[in-house]
Formats: structure tokens, sequence, C-alpha cells
């Protein structure tokens, strides 16, 4: 049996543009215009809401358009180890799941958002996210009241329609024809993860053109089969 890696971990970086949601326009519009512009740098922004709404990719899309600039920025989350010192140098810092942060790294953090915030003119900005609003972290008082001065954005599943618009606009820009019942299949027995959908969407690219076959749901099956992965129910 042919073996192929399901390697979900080497997705592209996210870009701003393909974030879905007619609803998340607003945090978009915001994002937009603090990169284009000192406007309104001096505070924070925290964008918030459950699974699968997109918080890691605007975090990560943000941070790809600024070093694709130039630009030196911090990152921190839950899986950073001790943390590093802040760099004066940076143009942004970036707090991911913030309500996952430990002790240690709180205090990181809010030592990353002082020093940001202290800085002239707005020239380092901030950009974090959690799973609920500010208010509601479960970490120090200190850091959630100042994540909070800024602006806060819930963001909101993109609907079955964009799910499904998107995916077949990125098969169409690898050269893919889907089908509305393949679309369906991911849609209905995959992670409503878009972001995961499209790396699934990559995998199938690759296996059609192992196999010399044309994207279908017996391909789908196929592959899973292969690669020992099993959808959802």
């Amino acid at each position: 049996m042919k073996q192929m890696a399901l390697d979900i971990g080497l997705a592209a970086e996210p870009t701003l543009s393909s974030f879905l949601g007619a609803a998340n326009q607003a945090v978009r519009s915001r994002l937009d215009a603090l990169l284009a512009g000192p406007g309104g740098r001096g505070l924070p922004l925290y964008i918030w809401g459950g699974a699968g709404t997109g918080k890691s990719h605007l975090l990560r899309a943000t941070r790809a358009a600024l070093t694709g600039a130039g630009a030196t920025v911090g990152w921190l989350d839950s899986q950073a180890g001790q943390g590093a010192c802040f760099d004066p140098s940076w143009t942004a810092v970036f707090i991911d799941d913030v309500h996952l942060l430990g002790p240690q790294l709180q205090h990181v953090a809010f030592n990353w958002l002082i020093h940001a915030l202290a800085a002239d003119a707005g020239a380092c900005m901030v950009f974090a996210a959690g799973a609920v609003p500010p208010t509601d972290l479960p970490v120090r008082a200190d850091l959630s009241s100042r994540l909070a001065w800024g602006d806060v954005f819930e963001l909101h599943l993109p609907t079955d329609a964009e799910r499904r618009a998107a995916l077949h606009a990125s098969a169409l820009a690898r050269g893919l024809t889907l089908s509305e019942q393949v679309s369906s299949y991911l849609l209905t027995h995959f992670t409503r993860d878009l972001g995961s959908q499209m790396q699934l969407l990559d995998q199938l690219d690759r296996y059609a053109l192992q196999e010399q076959r044309v994207l279908s749901v017996p391909l789908i099956k196929d592959m899973l089969r292969a690669t020992a992965v099993v959808a959802g129910d």
C-alpha cells in the first residue's frame, strides 16, 4: 500500500485576504487601518471567539503582513517556554491564546504589554487573542484589564456558503475542479475549521496527482485509508 504523509502542520502562512466572514469585516477594517498608518496604534487590539473562528489566523496573517514589509515583531503563546524579553526594536507584539497562558507567561505578556504601550506614538502595536472577552480571561487582573483598554472584537464563524465558496476558490487556484459533491463531503465529514480543510485540500491535490485521478469522494476515502486518517462521523 502506498504511504503519503499527511503533513497538516506544514500549511501555508495565512493571509488577511483569506480570512472569511462578512460578520467579521469590522475587525478586518481595523487591522487594515492599523497596518496602513500610525492612527490609533497606542492601544491594544484584542479579538476573541470560539474554536474555528480564526483568532490565530488573524494574528498570524497580521504578523506575516508586518514581517513581509521588513518589520520585526514579538510572538507569545502558550507553547513559548519561558518567553523572551521585550525588544525595543519590535514594531508589534502578538499574544495568542491568552486564556491558556500560565503564571510565568502571563508575567511575560504583561511585561511586553507595558513596554509596548509605553512606546512613543504607538511605535509598538499590540495584538492579542483569546477564547473569551478580556474581562473573563482566567489571568492576572492587571493583564486582562489592560487588554480591555483598546478595541475588542468578537469573531464569528463563517457561514457554510462562505466556507464552500472558499473551498471552490482555493481549488480553482490550484487548477482543480471541485464538484459540489466533494465540497459537501469535506464540509460535513471533517472539522469545520476552514484552515484545516484547506490543508486537507492541499493533501488531496498531491494525492490526486500521485494517483493520476480526478478529485472525487472515492479518492478522498482512498487517501484516508492509505494515510490512516479517519474522517469524522
